[in-house]
């Protein structure tokens, strides 16, 4: 079952309410009160909570105000042995139990929304390894490239940043893929420049036989519908903490191969393949950022509609 742990420090003359609020709800579980806990005088109450009864209370919590006289931390229940726990899990619908803690959510967005040196070099190293798949005709390499490439998390940042109108995360997210993918292009357009050079490409992509190329400056209604689809799978996947999936996420998008496409396609004066790269990686970056817009919206609506119906029926 899905639990996840509130730890809060209380000032006393809020301990009272919060408690009130927790103690007759029939999600919360291992409810504790530690009088005068803190150095600073103040109380500390900790409980497992059922995910799908964890926004309500949380909202709760914030608007009693204990995010703002104390603190509130949120942590993960990765294994709980409860008879209690086990007849909830048993008895309830599955919306209460596995709902989304949309707090979460959007807290781990922001936190994978940061662009320190690292998530340039990232780019930068993709770029490069997809360059050597696309001028050595290696599908292998191209998807290493997909798996490499940070870009994602900057894409659900920016959609984060649309669906909640915070012009900073749009504009943070915005420099940093420009940024970014300017300059994966530019080293590996020096790259693909210096293999051109020594002779470093394949038999084959000198002569003409590009298919891997072909697959990615040919923006096309498959590779449209596979933005779409992976923009879809990827926010469900963050909302759901499904790793997994999210990688496949990486190794569906063609934002870092088109780019490495860009360059090596600039190296051996292609400009109709360097401008076939560059409207595939807009349309796709475009798409993700959309479809993430979407998928959130919808996914949290669609949540929160179902698990009203079934607290109406459980009322009933």
């Amino acid at each position: 079952m899905d639990l996840v742990h509130f730890r809060m420090v209380v000032p006393p003359e809020l301990t009272g309410p919060a408690v009130d609020l927790l103690a007759p709800h029939e999600l919360v579980l291992n409810l504790v009160v530690l009088r005068a806990a803190g150095a600073s005088g103040a109380d500390a109450i900790e409980c497992d909570v059922v995910k799908g009864a964890a926004n309500t209370l949380l909202g709760g919590l914030r608007r009693l105000g204990v995010d703002r006289a104390g603190s509130i931390a949120v942590d993960g229940v990765d294994l709980l042995f409860s008879h209690r726990a086990e007849e909830i899990e048993a008895g309830r619908p599955s919306v209460l139990v596995h709902t989304p803690l949309w707090a979460a959510v959007e807290a781990h967005i922001r936190e994978e929304g940061t662009y320190p040196p690292s998530f340039y070099l990232f780019l930068v190293i993709a770029g490069v390894i997809g360059s050597v798949g696309i001028m050595t005709n290696s599908q292998i390499l191209v998807v290493a490239a997909m798996v490499v490439g940070p870009e994602y998390h900057a894409i659900t940042s920016i959609a984060l940043g649309l669906d909640r109108r915070d012009r900073r995360r749009i504009r943070d997210g915005t420099r940093a893929l420009a940024a970014g993918f300017l300059l994966a292009i530019a080293v590996t357009l020096a790259f693909a420049a210096l293999a051109r050079a020594i002779g470093l490409q394949s038999r084959a992509f000198d002569a003409g036989l590009r298919p891997v190329s072909h697959l990615i400056d040919t923006p096309d209604v498959f590779s449209l519908t596979v933005a779409v689809l992976a923009g879809i799978v990827g926010i469900v996947s963050v909302t759901e903490a499904r790793a997994s999936t999210l990688l496949g996420v990486f190794i569906s998008v063609t934002t870092i191969p088109a780019a490495s496409d860009v360059a090596v396609s600039l190296a051996f004066a292609d400009w109709r393949e360097a401008r076939g790269s560059l409207i595939q990686l807009v349309l796709n970056v475009v798409i993700l950022v959309v479809v993430g817009v979407l998928a959130l919206r919808l996914q949290r609506g669609l949540w929160h509609r179902a698990a009203r119906r079934v607290a109406g029926r459980t009322r009933r």
